[in-house]
């Protein structure tokens, strides 16, 4: 059977215990303060710390959060339409760089004047 992501074992291998405790104390929180941002008890952060215990992934993303954090994790394939619009644009000439430009600006002028047409 084909896969199109990786295997879940695959996240199992970050290390989530150090990098919540390094995360809770960049921020200067304690565990009790940790775990009352997130509505749970300091034993259950002690445990994720200590990795007895993994956070789901949502989880995760709220203790990172509450310590002034962001989580990004996207899984992309290499041949994406990202890359592909990249790779397409690199090819442009000069001449064709130039009208896309100033194909955008007239559309986000007329996004402009529709606002304030509808705003008055």
């Amino acid at each position: 059977m084909a896969r199109d992501r990786p295997d879940r074992r695959t996240l199992s291998r970050l290390d989530v215990g150090p990098l919540i405790r390094e995360a809770r104390e960049l921020a200067g929180m304690t565990q009790v303060e940790l775990a009352e941002c997130l509505g749970t008890k300091q034993s259950v952060v002690s445990r994720w710390e200590r990795e007895v215990d993994s956070p789901r992934i949502d989880t995760l993303g709220r203790i990172l959060s509450a310590c002034g954090f962001e989580a990004d994790l996207v899984f992309r394939r290499h041949d994406d339409e990202d890359r592909s619009q990249i790779v397409e644009r690199l090819s442009w000439s000069p001449t064709e760089r130039l009208r896309y430009l100033q194909d955008m600006l007239d559309f986000e002028e007329l996004v402009t004047s529709g606002r304030r047409s509808v705003n008055g």
